[in-house]
C-alpha cells in the first residue's frame, strides 16, 4: 500500500461537525437560537436580541410574539455568566413594554430576577435586573410580589453601588415601591434613608431627582420624619437647597422639607440650627419662581400647626411672604397668599401682617387676571379681617371693598365664597357696613346665592344676613327680587345652607313688608314643612318661622289662632279665619281680587286714611351719595392711609381706580333700574269709621286713671259699636250674617273693614277690642276659639282701683265679656270664663 499524505493525516474525526458561521437577518431565527445547547450561540443570540429590542417598542412587541420571553427567563438562571448577563440585558430591555410585563407577571419570574441583585453578580446584571424590577414595579400586583420576595433589601444595597446606572434603576424601583404606603415603614427598618440622602451628592441630576422623590414619599410618614432628624437629614436638605448648582432640583427638596416641617420637633430643630432663617432668606433671594412658590407652600403646610405658625412668626415669616408677593408670577402670588391666609388664622400674625403693610399688596391681587390668584388673595383677606377691625379699616382704605363685591360674581367659586366671608367681617363695623351698602353689596350678593356650590350659597347668605340689619338694605333686597332665591335656598337639602338661609330670614323678616312678601311666595308653608320634618328642622328654622309670624300677624293669627300682648296690630292686619293644614296663606291684595263668595268675610284693620300721593320710591344711594358718604366716613375716623400721608398715584393705579369706579357706577345703575321697575305697593282700603272710633277712644278712654277702668270702658265701647249686649241664650237669634252679606255685596269684595261692621259677635268684637287697645297702650291678647268664638285676655292687679290700698302683685289674667255683660272681667281660670269661651 502507498504511504498516506500529510493532508489525510490532519483531517478531523468523522463524528465531529465542522463549525458553521451563521448570519441571520430575521429575529425569528435568532429566537430559535435561544434553544441551542451551545453557550456561544446563546451569547450571540441574547446580545442580538438586546440590540434589536432596544431600538423601539415595536421590536419588543414582535419579540414577545415570537416567543422570546420564556427562553430568556430560563437563560437568566444559566450557570454561564456571560449567557446570564446577556439574557438579563435582553429581558431588562423587553420589560419596558406593558404586554411583556403582563407576561412576566404570569410567569412568576420576580423571585429569580431578585436573585440577580446579589453581590456575586457583575455590574451589568445588576443594572438590567434592577431595570427590570423598576419596570415591573409600575403595576401594583408586581409591587406586592417584589415586597413578598424581599426585593427591597437588595435594592437598597445597590443604592451604594459605584455604577450610576445601577443607582438610578435601583432608586427608580424603590420610588415606585414607596407609592404603596406599607413600604414606607419597611424602608426605614432596612436602613434605606441614609443611602438615599447620600445620593443627593451624586454628579447626575437624574439620580438626585429620583432620590428626592423617594424622600418625598418617605417623609409622609411620621416615623420616617423622626428618623430624618436623627440622621441630620434636615441640615443636609437645607445645604442642598442653598447650593445654586442644583437649583433645578430645589423644588423637590422643598417638598421633602415641607413634609418634615409639619412636625413641631422638626421646626424647632431647624430653627435652632439656623436652617429656617437660611431657608426663608434663600426663598427671598431666589430668582426661580417655582422655587419661591414651593417655599411658600412649605411654609403654608407647616403653619397649619399652631406651634409651627408661632415659630414662623418669631422668624418674621410674614415679612418673607409679603416680599414674595411682589414677584410678578401667578404661581408665586397664589402660594404666598395661601400661606398668609393660613398664618392669618393666628390673631398675632394678623396684626403683624397689618404692621408690615401686607394688606395693600393682597388687595391689589383681588383684581388679578389669574383666577387662582384672586381666590387665594380673597381667602387671605377673609382671614385677615376676622375679628380685627383695624384690618377691616385697612381693606377699606386700600379701596378693597369694590373688588370684593366684584368677586361675588367671579368665575371661581372659591373666590365668591371668600369674598362673601370678607364682606361679612367688614359688616361688623357700622361705618364700613354703611360704606359697603352704598356700593351695592346687597344686589351683588344675589348672584352667589344662585350658585350651585353649597359653600358659596351658605357664605353668601351669612353675608346677606349681616347687611340686612339696615332698613334700606331690606327694602333694596326686596325690590331687587332677592326673596325668591332666598326661599329656594331655604328648601336646600344641605344643612349648612338651610341654617344660613333661616338666619337670613330671621334678620330680614323683621320688616313687615318682607314678611308679607315671604308669606305671599310660600315662605310660611316652606318653614312649616321644615318644622314638621325630623331631619330638616333646627333651631334656626324655628326662629325664622317665629320671626316671620311675629311680623306677619295676619298669618300668625290665621295659623296659630293666638296673638300675644306683645303682638301689636298695625294697619293692614286682616283676619282670614282659621287656616286649614297645608293651605296657602293669601295676601290682602290677592284676597281683594277674589270674586265675592259665600265664605266667611275677611276683616280688615286699617286706621290710616287713603293717600292721594304716590308712595315714595325704594331708597337707593346714588353714586354721588356713595362718594360723599365715603368722604364723610374717612374724615370721621382715624385712617391709617391718611396718617401715613397721601401717596402719589401711578398711571396704572389711576387707570385701575377709574375702571373700578366705572364698574361700581354701572352696578348701581343696574340696581336702580331694577328697583324703578317695581310696581307700587298695594294700599288697603281706608276705614273712616275706625278712625272715628280711635279718636273717641283716645279722647275719652285713654285718659282714664287705671288700666282696669280703661279695659271696662273700652269693652263697653266695642259692644255699643257692634250691636250692643246680647242676652244669654239669644246669641243664635242675633242677626249679624245678613248685614255682613249686604256689606260684601255693597263693597263688591270679600274684604270688609272692621269699622263698617255694626252687628258683630265674638270674633268681630274681640278683634276690634284688640286693635283699639293696642293703639292706646293697653296690653291684651287675642285668641280664636271654635264656632266663631274669640276672646281677649288682659293682665290686671287686684284692688288697683281702691283708693288707699296698694295693688297686689303679680297681676292676674282676666277675660273680658264683650257680649252679655260688656265690661265684666272674669278670671281666666273661672267657670264663667270657660263658659264664655265655649258656649
Amino acid at each position: 500500500m502507498g504511504k498516506k499524505t500529510k493532508k489525510e493525516n490532519d483531517a478531523p474525526p468523522k463524528d465531529v461537525f465542522d463549525p458553521v458561521a451563521i448570519e441571520s437577518k430575521k429575529a425569528a431565527t435568532v429566537v430559535l437560537m435561544l434553544s441551542s445547547p451551545e453557550d456561544s450561540i446563546l451569547i450571540k443570540g441574547c446580545e442580538a436580541l438586546y440590540k434589536y429590542a432596544e431600538k423601539c417598542d415595536e421590536n419588543k412587541a414582535l419579540l414577545m410574539e415570537l416567543g422570546a420571553v420564556p427562553p430568556l427567563l430560563q437563560l437568566i438562571m444559566s450557570v454561564e455568566k456571560t449567557v446570564r448577563r446577556n439574557a438579563t440585558m435582553a429581558l431588562g430591555v423587553l420589560s419596558g413594554h406593558a404586554d411583556v410585563r403582563r407576561l412576566l407577571r404570569k410567569a412568576d419570574c420576580i423571585p429569580n430576577i431578585i436573585k440577580l441583585l446579589g453581590p456575586e453578580e457583575e455590574t451589568l446584571v445588576h443594572e438590567f435586573s434592577s431595570l427590570c424590577l423598576a419596570n415591573m414595579a409600575q403595576e401594583f400586583i408586581a409591587k406586592e410580589q417584589i415586597m413578598e420576595n424581599d426585593g427591597l433589601d437588595p435594592l437598597i444595597l445597590l443604592l451604594s453601588d459605584s455604577d450610576a446606572d445601577v443607582q438610578r434603576n435601583s432608586a427608580e424601583a424603590i420610588y415606585l415601591l414607596l407609592q404603596d404606603y406599607s413600604c414606607r415603614s419597611v424602608i426605614r427598618d432596612l436602613g434605606g434613608l441614609p443611602p438615599l440622602l447620600e445620593l443627593l451628592k451624586s454628579e447626575y441630576p437624574i439620580i438626585q431627582e429620583t432620590a428626592l422623590k423617594c424622600l418625598i414619599s418617605c417623609t409622609q410618614e411620621l416615623e420616617n420624619r423622626e428618623a430624618m432628624r436623627e440622621i441630620e437629614g434636615l441640615e443636609r436638605l437645607v445645604d442642598f437647597i442653598g447650593n445654586k448648582e442644583w437649583e433645578e432640583l430645589h423644588v423637590h427638596a422643598l417638598l421633602v422639607m415641607a413634609n418634615c416641617l409639619e412636625d413641631v420637633e422638626s421646626m424647632e430643630l431647624i430653627q435652632s440650627t439656623g436652617g429656617l432663617q437660611k431657608l426663608m432668606a434663600f426663598a427671598a433671594e431666589s430668582q426661580v419662581p417655582e422655587v419661591q412658590s414651593y417655599t411658600a407652600k412649605a411654609m403654608a403646610r407647616a403653619a397649619r400647626n399652631s406651634e409651627n405658625c408661632k415659630i414662623f412668626h418669631e422668624q418674621d415669616g410674614e415679612k418673607t411672604l409679603i416680599v414674595l408677593l411682589e414677584v410678578e408670577n401667578a404661581q408665586v402670588q397664589t402660594s404666598c397668599c395661601q400661606a398668609l391666609a393660613i398664618m392669618a388664622e393666628n390673631p398675632l400674625c394678623r396684626s403683624t401682617i397689618y404692621e408690615y403693610d401686607g394688606i395693600g399688596p393682597i388687595v391689589k391681587l383681588l383684581t388679578n387676571e389669574d383666577g387662582d390668584v384672586r381666590e387665594a388673595a380673597s381667602l387671605a383677606i377673609a382671614n385677615l379681617t376676622t375679628a380685627l377691625i383695624q384690618n377691616c379699616v385697612e381693606v377699606s382704605d386700600r379701596n378693597g371693598i369694590s373688588p370684593l363685591i366684584e368677586l361675588l360674581s367671579d368665575s371661581k367659586e372659591g373666590a365668591q365664597a371668600n369674598a362673601a366671608s370678607a364682606l361679612t367681617n367688614l359688616a361688623t363695623d357700622e361705618i364700613l357696613r354703611t360704606e359697603t351698602l352704598g356700593k351695592g353689596v346687597v344686589g351683588a350678593l344675589i348672584t352667589p346665592m344662585q350658585s350651585s356650590n353649597t359653600n358659596v350659597q351658605s357664605k353668601a347668605l351669612l353675608a346677606l344676613a349681616s347687611y340686612l340689619c339696615d332698613a334700606e338694605a331690606k327694602t333694596q333686597f326686596r325690590g331687587l327680587g332677592g326673596l325668591s332665591p332666598l326661599l329656594k335656598l331655604l328648601q336646600s337639602n344641605n344643612d349648612e345652607v338651610r341654617r344660613a338661609a333661616s338666619w337670613a330670614v330671621v334678620v330680614c323678616a323683621s320688616d313687615p313688608l318682607i314678611a308679607t312678601e315671604l308669606c305671599k311666595i310660600g315662605g310660611l308653608e316652606v318653614l312649616q314643612n321644615i318644622q314638621q320634618s325630623s331631619t330638616k328642622q333646627n333651631s334656626f328654622s324655628d326662629s325664622a318661622l317665629e320671626r316671620l309670624l311675629d311680623n306677619a300677624l295676619s298669618a300668625k293669627y290665621a295659623l296659630t289662632g293666638q296673638l300675644s300682648s306683645c303682638d301689636v296690630i298695625t294697619d293692614g292686619f286682616y283676619d282670614v279665619g282659621k287656616m286649614r293644614p297645608g293651605s296657602k296663606f293669601m295676601t290682602l291684595e290677592e284676597l281683594s281680587q277674589v270674586e265675592v263668595n259665600q265664605k266667611r268675610p275677611i276683616l280688615l284693620v286699617n286706621f290710616t286714611p287713603s293717600r292721594s300721593v304716590p308712595p315714595s320710591p325704594v331708597p337707593v344711594l346714588s353714586d354721588s351719595d356713595v362718594k360723599q358718604d365715603s368722604k364723610t366716613q374717612v374724615s370721621g375716623r382715624s385712617s391709617r392711609a391718611l396718617i401715613k400721608g397721601a401717596k402719589r398715584e401711578s398711571k396704572k393705579e389711576r387707570e385701575e381706580r377709574e375702571l373700578r369706579e366705572r364698574l361700581e357706577a354701572e352696578r348701581l345703575e343696574e340696581q336702580q333700574a331694577l328697583l324703578a321697575q317695581q310696581p307700587p305697593a298695594f294700599e288697603p282700603p281706608s276705614d273712616p269709621k275706625l278712625e272715628e272710633y280711635l279718636n273717641d277712644v283716645v279722647l275719652h278712654i285713654a285718659p282714664l286713671p287705671t288700666t282696669r277702668e280703661q279695659v271696662v270702658s273700652l269693652a263697653q265701647f266695642v259692644s255699643d259699636k257692634m250691636g250692643g249686649s246680647i242676652e244669654r241664650g239669644q246669641l243664635s237669634s242675633f242677626s249679624y250674617e245678613l248685614p255682613i252679606s249686604q256689606l260684601k255685596y255693597d263693597l263688591q269684595s270679600n274684604v270688609i273693614q272692621i269699622g263698617k261692621v255694626t252687628t258683630g259677635i265674638h270674633y268681630h268684637r274681640a278683634l276690634l277690642f284688640k286693635a283699639l287697645a293696642d293703639r292706646i297702650g293697653v296690653a291684651s291678647t287675642l285668641t280664636r276659639g271654635d264656632y266663631n268664638r274669640a276672646w281677649n285676655v288682659v293682665m290686671l292687679v287686684d284692688d288697683e282701683s281702691v283708693e288707699g290700698i296698694a295693688p297686689r302683685f303679680p297681676p292676674k289674667a282676666f277675660i273680658i265679656d264683650l257680649i252679655h255683660e260688656p265690661g265684666r272681667l272674669m278670671r281666666s281660670d273661672s267657670s264663667d270664663a270657660v263658659t264664655y269661651q265655649s258656649i
